[in-house]
């Protein structure tokens, strides 16, 4: 009888680590004032966040060990870095309004990935029940490095912006609105060549300016599921309208 032996799969949880330490890294960068690169360690936190789960999967080293442990490095990278970055950056200047805007994002990342840990086998694949956390993250890290960038070292003018975009990235986060996953698409499969042109002109266009460009990503993506949420219920009241209408003209 063959003995399995005990241990971890070294090469998706080297990536997984990579990206905790991203994470702290940003916490560190904006503890001492250093709010760009802050912001894109973030980023930096979100790619390799990707890589590990495919990695894992194409290497055959999936585990239920990298699945927790990957769970606690996205609410480091993904809820912590976040929520203190913008905190440090802009909601300190609220007091204790900023730093209970800062809590409730974090917390609610932690709820949005343990309730996805507890649903994952039976949920839908095409679709996210609530915003990513990955996605939450560049909503307030976009905003961290945008103001950065442009010379907005000190952010605590802006927080009209930075206080609703942030509780409401944690509010989105544990709603139940749903999110196009985009794991439907088939990236193994052949592609027109103008798909490929597409793809050139997106990295041009991201290149143009990354801060910005990529601000509106993340607002647009957020914003799509409320819209899209409206757009199939109004569809549903017009469906049902039409199905009343013959009941309601055939009278008593």
């Amino acid at each position: 009888m063959k003995v399995r032996r005990r241990g971890i799969y070294l090469l998706p949880n080297l990536f997984t680590t990579a990206a905790l330490f991203a994470g702290f890294y940003s916490i560190v960068a904006a503890i001492n004032g250093r709010f760009e690169p802050a912001a894109v360690a973030i980023f930096v936190a979100m790619v390799l966040d990707g890589m590990d789960g495919r990695i894992a999967r194409i290497t055959k080293t999936e585990s239920d060990f990298g699945v927790q442990y990957d769970s606690l490095s996205d609410l480091a990278s993904f809820g912590l870095a976040p929520a203190l970055v913008i905190y440090q950056w802009s909601l300190s200047g609220l007091g204790k309004l900023g730093w209970l805007a800062a809590f409730l994002y974090a917390a609610a990342t932690a709820l949005r990935l343990a309730r996805f840990n507890t649903q994952a086998a039976n949920a839908d694949k095409r679709f996210f029940q609530g915003l990513p956390s990955p996605a939450a993250a560049a909503v307030v890290a976009a905003m961290v490095w945008a103001g950065a960038a442009y010379g907005l070292e000190d952010g605590k003018a802006m927080f009209v912006f930075t206080f609703p975009l942030t509780v409401a990235a944690g509010l989105l986060m544990v709603s139940n609105i749903r999110y196009h996953s985009f794991k439907q698409i088939d990236l193994h499969g052949r592609v027109p060549f103008v798909a490929i042109l597409i793809v050139v002109l997106v990295f041009v266009f991201i290149a143009s300016e990354p801060p910005l460009v990529v601000l509106l990503i993340a607002l647009s993506y957020a914003a799509s599921g409320p819209i899209l949420t409206l757009a199939a219920l109004r569809r549903h009241r017009a469906a049902r309208r039409i199905q009343e209408e013959p009941r309601q003209n055939e009278g008593p």
